[in-house]
């Protein structure tokens, strides 16, 4: 459940102090130090292709983590990938999107033998475009815990094997690591804050990375208390970033032209989705592809707002919320 709001003076007066108010959502690229930059322009590409991916296999600090289940990674694995389901990166029932704890990373990511310079690439199922929001989460994830070497595979497991690629079914023995997860709280969105922006009228630019139907208030998913979306949003599918009925993202300059037509391309960004998932797609593309550093993700998402008395943009009357609850009752 959200935690009481802070009085506004003070909820605002942290909001800024995080980056949330307008006037502190500039990117923070143009205020980096040169050794940053140096940094950045060394970095591992954040999306790579299966071709890319097996020259890399066997090379030292290179770790591949396959977020699909137990069952599915026992089956057949990118050779070398360490399992950490995506589950492990989540938050419970009542909301995924919920930021699991540091100590639960932690050891997740010790026993991986992942450290601070490893260079990590996700690799997902890609049985659907949706799958990539599990990636772009872990990879969210994983850069707000301090790591700057990430990369996803593009179509996940389904496009290593259409490339060719070699499964193998034994899981590799690995050192663990020391590393210790904290998160940067700079870069997470949370409740208070946001609500602190919008009641001030200084918000960021919401954008709503579900289908249309959420957005318009004709559907929620069975955590959301209310139906709608979030004061001011802007809706924006993630589905958009691919092509119709594809499970790899489109090339990096379509991508950059629809981040462009969102109205993200260089303006303060909050992407919000349910609980954190299809919105970390939108996230991935801005920030990583589109080159948009003050897009910020909110994990926890509309379930955790709408579980609050905040206000909801295009929420339906109490009866056609009824009539709407009936309807899914029926569909289940």
């Amino acid at each position: 459940m959200l935690k009481k709001l802070a009085p506004l003076p003070l909820a605002i007066a942290l909001a800024a102090s995080l980056g949330l108010a307008a006037p502190a959502f500039a990117s923070t690229a143009a205020q980096a130090p040169a050794s940053a930059t140096v940094a950045t322009a060394a970095a591992p590409a954040p999306l790579l292709q299966a071709a890319e991916l097996k020259t890399l296999l066997g090379q030292p600090g290179v770790r591949v983590l396959d977020i699909r289940t137990d069952k599915d990674y026992a089956a057949g694995h990118v050779p070398g990938a360490v399992n950490t389901p995506y589950g492990k990166y989540r938050g419970p029932k009542e909301n995924p999107g919920q930021l699991p704890s540091e100590a639960a990373l932690t050891q997740l990511l010790q026993a991986a033998g992942v450290d601070r310079d490893t260079h990590v690439v996700v690799v997902h199922a890609g049985s659907d475009h949706t799958d990539f929001g599990a990636a772009a989460r872990v990879y969210w994830t994983l850069k707000v815990g301090g790591l700057t070497r990430l990369s996803i595979l593009d179509g996940g497991s389904k496009a290593w094997q259409a490339a060719g690629g070699t499964l193998e079914t034994a899981a590799p023995q690995v050192a663990p690591s020391q590393f210790s997860y904290r998160y940067d709280q700079e870069q997470v969105v949370t409740s208070e804050e946001l609500a602190a922006t919008v009641k001030a009228g200084n918000a960021p630019l919401l954008v709503d990375a579900r289908p249309p139907k959420f957005f318009a208030g004709e559907t929620r998913t069975d955590a959301a208390a209310r139906y709608g979306t979030l004061p001011g949003a802007k809706s924006f599918d993630n589905a958009q970033f691919f092509p119709q009925g594809g499970t790899t993202l489109k090339p990096a300059s379509e991508l950059k032209a629809l981040v462009a037509q969102s109205g993200a391309a260089a303006a303060p960004t909050v992407s919000f989705c349910n609980t954190g998932h299809w919105a970390a797609t939108n996230w991935f593309v801005m920030s990583e592809i589109a080159g948009n550093k003050s897009v910020k993700l909110y994990p926890s998402s509309v379930v955790e707002w709408s579980q609050s008395d905040l206000p909801m943009d295009n929420q339906p009357s109490r009866l056609s919320a009824l009539v709407q609850d009936a309807k899914r009752a029926l569909d289940k």
